[in-house]
């Protein structure tokens, strides 16, 4: 996960729920380009904070087993709000479903209390060394890559809860 588009967890529930926030702070580059007389963060972003938390709520409840989670769908997409520099993206992603590697969430993104997106998440994780058979001895590596960015996300949260994660 190159760019991470959460600032913290707030909530979660290993194998049910997560919330996550994001705040724009108006320093972000692409708010340069998107739109310059009127900067809002782009829809795919608010997708991609979706994605990253149920990413983080899958991850969690499999106990950082796999050390790649990737989005597989996303249906029904629906924006409905702007986030603008100086607000908060909260999103929360709940587990609906799981079979075998997949994972369908119901994924949400609220600004000021009101709804800004909304869609259905089908996450699959995968060991790395299906994908790139020569570079197994990385997975141990990349786990504990997710394990720490979790950490740094979650100390809030980790601290609130009874077994640590």
């Amino acid at each position: 996960m190159r760019f991470g588009m959460l600032d913290r967890i707030t909530e979660l529930v290993p194998g049910e729920r997560i919330t996550a926030e994001r705040k724009l702070t108006g320093r972000e580059d692409y708010l340069a380009d998107h739109f310059p007389l009127f900067p809002v963060m782009p829809g795919v972003l608010m997708l991609e904070a979706m994605y990253q938390a149920a990413a983080w709520l899958v991850r969690v409840g499999d106990d950082f087993e796999h050390s790649i989670v990737r989005l597989k769908e996303a249906r029904n997409v629906k924006y409905s709000d702007f986030v603008d520099p100086g607000h908060v993206l909260i999103v929360k992603a709940e587990i609906k479903k799981r079979d075998g590697l997949l994972t369908s969430l119901e994924a949400r993104g609220f600004v000021h209390g009101a709804s800004a997106v909304s869609c259905r998440l089908v996450l699959e994780t995968v060991q790395m060394d299906q994908l790139a058979p020569d570079r197994t001895m990385l997975e141990p590596w990349a786990r504990k890559q997710m394990r720490d960015k979790f950490l740094a996300l979650s100390t809030e949260v980790l601290s609130r809860m009874p077994v640590s994660v």
